[in-house]
Parts: C-alpha cells; sequence; structure tokens
C-alpha cells in the first residue's frame, strides 16, 4: 500500500500547488514530513538544496527522490507520475477556459487573491528551515551565510545552483 500513499501524498502536493514548484514544495513538506513522515525537517531541507542545484523542475525531482527512498524504482515511477500527469491533464483543460475567459474580471481576481496565500506558504516554509539550519549551524554562521548569498544573487546576479554548491562544500569543508 505504500505506493498508493505515494500517489496520494504527490497527488495533493500538486493539485493544490497553484503557481507551479515553488507553491507546490510547502504541501510537498507537509504531506512528506508532517503526514507520512518519509523524511525529517533536516531530510527535506537537503533534499531540497540538492534538488535546486539540478536542472529541471524541482516538484518532480523531489518526487524521484523521495518515492525512490520510500519503495524504489516503482515508488519513483509512483511519485513523479502523481506529480506530472494531473497537472498536464489540468493545463490542457484549464488553457482552454482561460483563453476563453482571459479578459473577464473573476478570472483575474482569482489569479491575484490567490497569491498572498502562496507567500503565507512560503514565508512559513522558509521559518520552518531557516528554524532548523539555526539550530544546527546557530545564528552566526546563518546569518553571515543568508547576507552573503543575498548579495551574490541580488547584486551581482549569481545564480542560485552556484551558490548551494558552494554552501554544500562549505558545510562539508568547515562544518562537518
Amino acid at each position: 500500500m505504500e505506493w498508493l500513499k505515494l500517489a496520494i501524498g504527490f497527488f495533493v502536493a500538486n493539485v493544490f500547488g497553484y503557481g507551479g514548484g515553488p507553491s507546490s514544495i510547502p504541501l510537498m513538506y507537509k504531506e512528506i514530513v508532517t503526514h507520512y513522515g518519509w523524511l525529517d525537517a533536516a531530510g527535506f531541507s537537503n533534499m531540497l538544496a540538492l534538488g535546486n542545484a539540478l536542472p529541471g523542475p524541482i516538484a518532480t525531482k523531489i518526487a524521484a527522490y523521495v518515492g525512490y527512498d520510500v519503495w524504489g524504482w516503482t515508488g519513483l515511477s509512483v511519485a513523479v507520475a502523481a506529480t506530472v500527469v494531473p497537472s498536464a491533464i489540468a493545463l490542457i483543460l484549464l488553457i482552454r477556459a482561460l483563453n476563453r475567459y482571459r479578459t473577464s474580471s473573476v478570472v483575474k481576481g482569482m489569479t491575484l487573491l490567490v497569491q498572498p496565500v502562496i507567500a503565507s506558504m512560503m514565508i512559513i516554509m522558509t521559518w520552518q528551515s531557516s528554524r532548523t539550519s539555526v539550530l544546527s549551524i546557530g545564528w552566526i554562521q546563518f546569518g553571515g551565510i543568508a547576507a552573503v548569498s543575498y548579495w551574490l544573487m541580488n547584486r551581482k546576479k549569481i545564480h542560485p545552483a552556484f551558490l548551494i554548491v558552494a554552501a554544500f562544500l562549505y558545510g562539508g569543508l568547515f562544518l562537518s
């Protein structure tokens, strides 16, 4: 029955993850860590960091990692299918509807009003990940790494993948 749990968990997280990967990550966290306990908070953070360093959509990488970890190649297949297939079907159906009603104030209002909910979910997930990191490495290193990362991404336009790799190296060399 583990395959059914994988299918339901990833289906729920991705069907309600309006806005793509970033908005489905908090929902995946809830399913993976809180609901099913497939990973702990630190494991999820590590997997998310590694997934962000690799090319491609984050939701499918999370599904592949967790699915394989839980139930091998079959789990990987089930989790990725539960992540991709509903979105593909919904995309085809919704594109048709949105094209027909794209000038509607109702459609514009729906898409604008869901954004604060997504922002709140991202803030909660950021808080949870930050708390785990601070408990592990302390405020000084957390603040220093966060400040340097912010400066490099926003001022120097360094791609986040390079910063993730640098953080992995720093952690492996200085925090092990």
